[in-house]
């Protein structure tokens, strides 16, 4: 087997002067270019564009902030209000600006009822239904007179007065039936309305 001769080590290499003279002006080199501090490789991070676009927040502020920006829709009997609701959600008032796009099939997966048209006593319970299978946290918003009041129907016997008897109404948007901007309007109040929860009063309660 070959040996390298060269690496190894012999007594007489640690009583070599030359060897100990060479070594320590390598010390004393280091020594002389290690008078500074190095400094810290983290150090960007409390510097420039970082440390000016620190945040300081809130947990009420993050989820209020998150939930009001994906709001998913579940439609309930929209009724005349529909054609007004689709505007909303053409490319001119671009509904999903507010992330409400998606209009959901299922109640399960939605956390906003958007309640329009003539709400009859023999369809309420389905309306209650629908509302009670909506995941917390959950808002509804009466989108035209029929859906806040009964509208011109309220006096029949079979028309219940508001969708307020049947669920709890977050937001009313007057009108027969309102404009995409009312609409739009609504959206806002209630997404004002989220921004104002507090987090830890709902874990108690």
């Amino acid at each position: 087997m070959a040996v390298d001769r060269g690496s190894e080590h012999t007594d007489s290499d640690y009583s070599n002067p030359e060897l100990d003279r060479a070594e320590g002006q390598e010390i004393d080199a280091l020594k002389t270019s290690s008078q500074g501090i190095i400094p810290d490789p983290d150090q960007w991070l409390l510097e420039g564009e970082l440390k000016e676009n620190i945040l300081l927040t809130t947990v009420d502020n993050i989820i209020n902030w998150s939930q009001r920006s994906a709001l998913w829709t579940a439609i309930c009997f929209p009724a005349c209000c529909a054609f007004e609701f689709i505007a909303a959600n053409g490319p001119r008032f671009d509904m999903s600006r507010f992330g409400m796009e998606i209009l959901r099939a299922s109640p399960r997966q939605a956390d906003l009822m958007i309640t329009a048209g003539t709400l009859t006593w023999k369809m309420a319970p389905t309306v209650r239904r629908i509302y009670d299978q909506m995941a917390e946290p959950k808002w509804v918003i009466a989108m035209g007179a029929c859906g806040c009041s009964g509208g011109i129907f309220r006096s029949s016997y079979n028309v219940v007065p508001g969708y307020n008897h049947i669920v709890p109404v977050d937001v009313y948007i007057p009108g027969c039936p309102p404009r995409p901007e009312g609409l739009i309007y609504g959206i806002q109040m209630l997404q004002e309305k989220i921004a104002k929860k507090h987090f830890h009063k709902d874990i108690k309660e």
